[in-house]
């Protein structure tokens, strides 16, 4: 192990791994990485200067390079002439685009990048790359109107992420309170502008979205310069605000000014004023729309019940109502008649028929056999073996033959005598026999 540690501080390459018994030593390690590091070549680097610390008489500036977007930082080293020959002068916050070569100090165990050159970035060119983020970010629909919420009516309670006693806050809240005096805020004090002002505002709305009392979130700053919003602007910061899931609101500065933000939330203000009466309504108007709203619904109301008593009115003015008993008795009076016309017309139908009747019967009598018989005729049938026919001529009638003698009241059975002639001539004695029968 002595051995190789001692070939180790030699330079020489260690090829075996390691191992809790057979270790690399700090300065090995911090060699290797020197030595990796230094054959990386040269860079271009953006970001926002954060920290300047030149000694008038050193050689040597230090500077602290910080990415807008993100808690990361690097250090940069220079010539303390590069810095002074700068115009205009670097300050805390300005925007560079930095040129040199990382170099890792085995010493301390720190990186740092060996600059060369450094361009501040000009108006011109962060107007051109905010345009280009623009098309951007309008080309994957954070701009399109259809994914905007509506805010709602009266919210719970309303995030407010702005500089701390800021104007924007002042401005938020007093006009919110006119408007509502009730209305709750959630406030988040964050730098608005600056190395800082994106990581802050990026973790006070992740905070406030991730309240569920939060309704509506508000994002408030004064106007300023282009640097000065610029981190209204941020990439990061627009996508964040695009994937929350609490509607936002965005105040950032004055009318002419319109950072990325503006497109991508759900609605813009153009001031923080303007702000803070769109997410509350005002008391006031709303106290008197509800007093209009309840006179149209006393008036609709008194409209409809005099509509229904007029309509009961006149339905109670009609004869079926103003006199119910009348229409049934007269229609009884009609049930009368009618039946009395029926009963008549049934009784006149029975009496012809009768009449009728009793003249077909008297015709039946004065035609029937009957009525002769009771005049003292008879009616006289020949009885024979297969029934009884009438007779009508004495030749029907020969000796011996019964007879059956029909008249009013009955019938007369005799027999032809064998003597007719002496029967003709009155004589006593009766060859036939004779009864009566009804």
């Amino acid at each position: 192990m002595v051995s190789r540690i001692r070939n180790a501080s030699r330079g020489e390459s260690l090829t075996s791994p390691t191992s809790p018994e057979e270790p690399w030593p700090v300065r090995t390690v911090s060699r290797k990485i020197a030595d990796w590091i230094n054959r990386l070549g040269t860079i271009w680097v953006e970001g926002q200067i954060t920290q300047i610390s030149a000694r008038p008489r050193a050689a040597t500036a230090f500077l602290t390079l910080r990415d807008p977007s993100a808690d990361v930082s690097l250090t940069l080293t220079c010539s303390s002439n590069l810095l002074r020959e700068m115009d205009p002068p670097l300050t805390d916050g300005s925007r560079v685009v930095v040129h040199g070569k990382p170099s890792f100090y085995v010493g301390r165990g720190t990186l740092s990048l060996r600059v060369d050159e450094i361009r501040s970035v000009g108006i011109g060119e962060l107007l051109a790359r905010i345009e280009r983020l623009r098309q951007l970010l309008k080309a994957e629909g954070l701009f399109d109107p259809a994914r905007k919420r509506a805010l709602p009516f009266l919210p719970n309670r309303i995030g407010l992420v702005t500089g701390r006693a800021s104007a924007a806050e002042h401005d938020v809240l007093s006009n919110a309170q006119l408007r509502w005096p009730a209305v709750r805020f959630e406030v988040r004090n964050v730098a608005v502008q600056g190395s800082t002002a994106v990581p802050q505002i990026l973790d006070a709305l992740d905070e406030l979205d991730r309240n569920p009392e939060v309704d509506v979130i508000v994002l408030a700053r004064g106007g300023g310069s282009v640097e000065d919003l610029l981190a209204f602007s941020d990439e990061t910061l627009c996508r964040a605000v695009s994937a929350s899931g609490t509607p936002v609101v965005s105040a950032i500065g004055h009318e002419p000014d319109s950072p990325l933000l503006d497109h991508v939330a759900d609605v813009r203000c153009s001031t923080p004023t303007g702000a803070g009466k769109r997410v509350v309504p005002d008391v006031a108007e709303e106290t008197q729309r509800i007093h209009q709203f309840r006179d149209r619904a006393r008036r609709a109301l008194q409209g409809w019940v005099e509509h229904e008593r007029r309509l009961l009115d006149s339905l109670r003015s009609r004869p079926a109502l103003a006199d119910p008993h009348g229409p049934l008795e007269h229609r009884a009076e009609q049930v009368g008649a009618l039946r009395q016309r029926s009963q008549r017309a049934v009784l006149a139908e029975l009496s012809a028929e009768q009449h009728r009747l009793a003249t077909t019967r008297s015709r039946l009598t004065a035609l029937g056999p009957a009525a002769t018989l009771a005049r003292g005729y008879a009616i006289v049938q020949r009885i024979g073996p297969h029934g009884s026919s009438v007779v009508r001529s004495v030749d029907e009638a020969a000796p011996g033959t019964r007879l059956r003698v029909r008249v009013t009241d009955g019938s007369v059975y005799a027999v032809v005598p064998h003597n007719q002639q002496d029967e003709e001539s009155g004589g006593s004695q009766t060859a036939g026999e004779s009864s009566a029968a009804p």
